[in-house]
């Protein structure tokens, strides 16, 4: 089966808006091995949809469409949906109430315009949305399928996880002659470069799997590709080739899929039983803000002390004036004490700081742009690393954060800090 994405909206032809949805949805598609064809934008407009819709139809068996379906006037999917299949709306029941239970919770009266989003084209099946007010559709015509989403990236993930791909599986799995599966690592604190040089040989590595390398700001994902007659056989040998990887970069690989490292951290934490407390400077509270995107972040989250002037690190977190005086704030010294300091104040098992020059201002010629301390203590050490980044601003407070958590990570795990 070969699939066409269609994302609708003027916002992602003039770049205001990122088309996140179209690579969630080819991955996804790729995934359940729909081969996607051609990924498109179409800005709203009823009579440049229709045409897309029409092209697409002569060439692929499934299209994808988001975005446009919203309660405003710019809105026209669903519009050129019913000219395209020459339908007609009719309202359902179903997504209606949807609408007026959601607006209760909210507190919100429900509009007329809200409500005529029930207004669903007659051939379609109505895909629920449980995160927004404007449902989805699938129409099956003439052996071709046409599922529209809305553009809300949440809102369609979630119709995308609980009702497309689970049907669409239906229709692809018993015609599959082969299986293609998809596997990837995560890895932080390694240049692609020399990740590529430890690996090897690739092709003892991997036998018949292809491996990409896909590098980003924060480290580099290793998707392992491989075609087998079926499931059982390709996930076996996925496994294999993964323990061989793991047996050469181990230390550097945190997760898997789509998982992040936050999420990864707050596993260990939890399961070990280990509390924390943060005292950021340069990042102003970003670490502890992912430390806390778990559910139950409550268990090994204790506090996070802002310390952000000299004053806040002496008074809030007893950071000795002279040294500060002698070293500077953004120093070694400075960054050991504020982490001795925090894990003090808060009587946790771990205590981090980060104090840093983040940029574009603030750099010396002995500190420049980039450069960040990172202070970690427990009962038995209170160390800091000195780390140089880059010379944008939120790139350096991410690239921090990153690193703080993939040293906690090796802390639990008995990796050392430089390996």
């Amino acid at each position: 089966m070969n699939a066409h994405i269609i994302s609708i909206g003027d916002e992602l032809l003039i770049g205001q808006t990122v088309n996140s949805n179209a690579s969630f949805i080819g991955n996804a598609l790729t995934d359940i091995q729909i081969k996607v064809a051609k990924i498109s934008v179409v800005g709203d407009d009823e009579e440049d949809i229709v045409t897309e819709i029409k092209e697409a139809f002569d060439k692929v068996d499934l299209i994808v469409v988001t975005g446009g379906l919203g309660p405003t006037h710019d809105d026209v999917t669903r519009e050129a949906v019913i000219k395209y299949f020459g339908t007609e709306l009719i309202k359902s029941d179903a997504v209606l109430e949807d609408i007026r239970n959601r607006f209760t919770r909210l507190g919100r009266e429900v509009t007329s315009v809200n409500e005529d989003q029930a207004m669903v084209p007659l051939i379609g099946r109505v895909i629920r949305n449980y995160h927004g007010t404007a449902p989805g559709y699938w129409i099956d015509q003439k052996g071709k399928i046409l599922v529209v989403m809305p553009g809300v990236p949440f809102e369609m993930k979630a119709m995308m996880n609980e009702y497309v791909i689970e049907h669409l599986k239906e229709i692809v799995e018993p015609i599959l002659k082969s299986f293609t599966k998809k596997h990837t690592l995560l890895t932080t604190g390694i240049p692609e470069s020399t990740l590529y040089e430890k690996l090897g040989d690739l092709n003892e590595l991997l036998g018949d799997a292809k491996l990409a390398f896909l590098p980003s700001q924060f480290g580099v994902k290793l998707r392992i590709t491989l075609t087998e007659a079926n499931e059982e056989i390709a996930n076996n040998k996925i496994s294999e080739i993964e323990q061989r990887i793991r047996g050469l970069v181990g230390r550097f690989i945190y997760g898997r899929g789509d998982e992040k490292l936050y999420e990864v951290v707050a596993r260990l934490l939890t399961s070990r039983g280990l509390t924390i407390s943060v005292a950021e400077s340069c990042t102003g509270g970003y670490i502890s803000n992912l430390l806390t995107n778990v559910s139950g972040s409550s268990k090994y989250f204790e506090r996070a002390i802002v310390s952000y002037s000299t004053a806040a690190k002496v008074e809030m977190l007893k950071v000795d004036e002279d040294l500060i005086a002698k070293h500077g704030s953004v120093s070694l010294e400075v960054a050991r004490q504020m982490a001795d300091g925090v894990r003090a104040i808060s009587m946790t098992d771990i205590g981090i700081s980060v104090t840093g020059i983040m940029g574009p201002l603030g750099g010396t010629s002995s500190k420049s742009v980039g450069t960040v301390f990172i202070g970690f203590c427990d009962e038995k050490v209170c160390t800091a690393q000195k780390f140089q980044f880059g010379d944008d601003r939120i790139l350096n407070k991410q690239r921090t954060a990153q690193t703080v958590l993939d040293m906690i990570r090796k802390y639990i795990l008995g990796i050392p800090f430089d390996a």
